[in-house]
């Protein structure tokens, strides 16, 4: 936008858990508009979730939220130009930044594997990152072990 940044628009919370999160979840979900479909996928997965689960005192609901922190980065590298050169430079990340890149790799590689249905792939990788193992947590330590190593331009942020 030319005049000014656009400003948030408010979530209306899910309407099982109640959760704003579940529908940003949901929302990065869907495909077509196809919200219900979005919806019907997500809570399928946490049911199969619930099903396969090792830890007893913790809801579906809380693997989901333990998985989607697990892959949450807190840097990332930025490119920028200084005098021709372009070097990686490490910064931290936004908060709000960092749920929607947690949120976007769980679904891409829950979307890569290769199980029968979306719900089951979902399912899987949640289970996968809230172990810390699986595609979406390697992606989250690529990316530290990228800024870690380009640690020397940190100087040239401002």
């Amino acid at each position: 936008m030319r005049k000014r940044s656009a400003k948030k628009r408010i979530l209306l919370p899910d309407p099982k858990f109640n959760d704003q999160l579940v529908t940003r979840f949901v929302n990065n979900l869907m495909k077509d508009g196809k919200k219900s479909t979005a919806f019907k996928v997500f809570y399928d997965a946490l049911e199969l979730v619930e099903e396969r689960k090792q830890d007893e005192e913790k809801t579906s609901l809380e693997i989901w939220k333990d998985a989607l922190s697990n892959v949450m980065p807190h840097v990332e590298v930025r490119s920028r130009r200084v005098g021709g050169a372009t070097f990686q430079i490490p910064m931290q990340i936004r908060a709000d930044r960092k749920v929607s890149m947690a949120i976007k790799w769980l679904i891409l590689y829950a979307r890569k594997r290769n199980e029968k249905s979306m719900a089951q792939r979902l399912a899987g990788e949640v289970l996968a990152a809230a172990k810390e193992e699986g595609a979406a947590v390697k992606k989250r330590t690529d990316v530290h072990k990228m800024a870690e190593a380009n640690k020397a331009f940190s100087h040239f942020r401002f």
